[in-house]
């Protein structure tokens, strides 16, 4: 990852290391600046392949994304793939590509084909076992890039709260929900202390990525090095400490919890595994696969279950991850939501979709398709409750862009489909009015190679954009 000052500053040469400025006039070699005490435990912590570890410090990130199955298998999208990638060995649907490429650009990441992630943060939600119908938390999900992953998993079925304290960067995971067409899920914005008091034994599986120091991502950005101290390590950890049991309390007797962090140190990795297991007796740790031989183990007696990824023995960042079972007790079983239904406007002729109609409901003017399953208590701070259908208005039913991106194309009754070489595609992505191939009228879903990108209104074939301001680009 080359320093953004490297094109503009003349003494910013490319000498092959990895470069990074602190806002400064000259740039700085990574290993160089990682904070000393960070180095002491390092050195510590690895012993003999500490000077790997420098030496990994020194090339460049790698990034990846990982396909959205849910629209496109693997291998389908691989036949389409206008990338370079190599499969992620402990992600089945991840994959590097070049730091040349910028998929980020690509129309199909606008129709939510694929999402930007790095590798190792893959794991977390790969390894959590997620059964159809489940109910599942993601206690700290922002920006909801593992909320994707377990929501594919779920296929349309059973409900996902996706959960952050900050509803700021929740937008950003509304935005990831709702791209990747994931319509049984709840956006809610809690303090997970406090949630764990309103929904307790409620959940099959939670993941529980939590905050952290942070120092596995010092590569993909030096800036976390600036607040790093000496401090960190135990500040964090007891909170990690408080939202672990927290989430165990979430948890039912039989079901499985995944702790992750993206930092190296003990005090917030293995301490934290041995202060729930200490807590809470009735949890044990589980076997991670590891058929690739990339991950490392838990340092502590009693932790070795535990993985650790690390830069110098894999493509990807630092992370940390543990896969815990709780027993004892009978799982109660997850009552299901009341039925409820609402009169759909005349626009759902045109949608074959299934979306359990029965649980089609309107607030206002708005109109939202709510999961089989609801949370335990109607007063969670939420942005999005359910799929967001479209607002009916005094021109007529408005549909969400939300509605778009969760159709296959064989779903709605009209259809536009461009090429993604066509320069349509990028003029609709822009927002703007584009013509048909073919006569068309009234509600159109517009898609690229078939897969949805939005709506437009058409007459005569000519296609007024209807796509979400919100999701034009610039």
């Amino acid at each position: 990852m080359q320093a953004a000052c490297a094109a503009a500053d003349p003494l910013c040469k490319n000498t092959g290391q990895v470069l990074f400025s602190f806002g400064g006039k000259y740039p700085y070699n990574i290993s160089m600046h990682l904070p000393g005490l960070f180095k002491e435990h390092m050195k510590e912590l690895l012993h003999d392949e500490y000077e790997d570890y420098l030496a990994a410090m020194e090339r460049s990130p790698f990034s990846g994304l990982r396909v959205n199955t849910q629209k496109i298998s693997v291998e389908d999208f691989l036949k389409i793939s206008p990338f370079h990638l190599t499969p992620v060995p402990w992600c089945t649907d991840g994959f590097t590509y070049s730091t040349e490429e910028r998929p980020g650009t690509h129309a199909y990441w606008n129709a939510g084909l694929y999402y930007l992630q790095e590798p190792s943060a893959m794991c977390p939600a790969e390894i959590l076992p997620v059964k159809e119908g489940d109910c599942i938390l993601d206690a700290c999900a922002a920006p909801g890039g593992k909320s994707t992953k377990l929501g594919v998993r779920l296929n349309h079925t059973g409900m996902l709260v996706c959960n952050d304290l900050s509803s700021s960067r929740q937008a950003a995971s509304m935005r990831n929900m709702e791209r990747f067409g994931i319509d049984r899920s709840y956006i809610t914005g809690e303090n997970a202390l406090e949630l764990a008091g309103r929904c307790r034994e409620y959940f099959d599986a939670v993941l529980l990525d939590a905050p952290c120091s942070g120092e596995g991502m010092f590569r993909k950005d030096p800036s976390l090095m600036k607040a790093w101290n000496g401090n960190s390590n135990d500040e964090y950890s007891q909170l990690q400490k408080r939202l672990i049991t927290a989430c165990a309390d979430m948890l039912k007797p039989g079901g499985v919890m995944v702790y992750s962090t993206c930092t190296f140190s003990v005090k917030e990795d293995e301490e934290v595994i041995l202060h729930l297991l200490q807590e809470r007796p009735q949890f044990q740790l589980l076997d991670i696969p590891d058929g690739h031989g990339l991950f490392a183990h838990g340092i502590l007696q009693g932790t070795e279950k535990c993985v650790r990824l690390y830069p110098h023995r894999l493509n990807g960042e630092g992370h940390f991850a543990a896969l815990l079972g709780k027993g004892g007790g009978e799982s109660v079983q997850t009552p299901a939501a009341a039925a409820a239904s609402e009169k759909l406007p005349d626009f759902f002729e045109l949608v074959s979709k299934d979306f359990s109609r029965s649980r089609i409901v309107r607030k206002k003017e708005k109109f939202y398709a709510l999961p089989d399953i609801l949370p335990p208590v109607n007063n969670l701070r939420s942005l999005r409750t359910g799929l967001y259908l479209g607002e009916e208005k005094r021109n007529g039913f408005e549909p969400s862009q939300a509605l778009a991106m969760a159709l296959r194309e064989s779903e709605f009754a009209n259809t536009v489909s461009f090429e993604s070489s066509d320069i349509r595609v990028e003029k609709y992505l822009r927002g703007e009015t584009v013509k048909a191939d073919t006569p068309v009228k009234g509600w159109v879903l517009v898609c690229v190679d078939h897969f949805p990108l939005g709506f437009a209104k058409a007459s005569g074939g000519v296609l007024k954009n209807k796509i979400d301001p919100g999701w034009r680009k610039i």
